[in-house]
């Protein structure tokens, strides 16, 4: 049995080696700016989505929210259910179907979800401010890759 050789020389060539340290350090930074907040990642990025797609028309229902965000929609169910809890957001039967669950921020929810994007807007910056001129380029790329990961 012959061993694998990779395409590289040392894993700092590997784009998928790079990719995963670099989302490491920026999850770092995301919990940093989140921790003042008492949200984790998830909560955030849920009630920040739902804070976008409420303003652009009628509360989403649980599964839309989930599939827009790209998570499994039983963990937005639960994550969910604890924001819930913690009086941000409100889940209400949809009138269409009673299996479904229509989701709105509350104004506490809508408050810390503003404050929070903005530290998080903030820690993106700072975290991606090396980037300088090439971050446009980046972000196509990475738009690339999420496109091709919805595939």
């Amino acid at each position: 049995m012959t061993t694998p050789r990779p395409d590289w020389v040392a894993p700092e060539q590997s784009a998928g080696f790079l990719l995963w340290r670099v989302t490491l350090a920026w999850q770092r930074a995301m919990r940093a700016a989140l921790a003042r907040h008492e949200l984790t990642h998830v909560q955030f990025v849920l009630l920040a989505s739902l804070l976008w797609l409420e303003s652009r028309g009628d509360p989403p229902s649980q599964q839309r929210l989930a599939d827009f965000v790209g998570i499994d929609p039983m963990m937005a169910s639960q994550v969910l259910r604890k924001l819930a809890d913690r009086g941000l957001l409100v889940r209400e039967v949809d009138p269409a179907d009673s299996r479904a669950r229509l989701l709105k921020l509350t104004t506490v929810g809508r408050a810390l979800a503003a404050v929070a994007l903005t530290d998080v807007e903030k820690a993106d910056a700072e975290y991606f401010g090396v980037l300088g001129g090439d971050r446009a380029d980046f972000v196509r790329s990475l738009s690339a890759l999420s496109s091709f990961a919805q595939r």
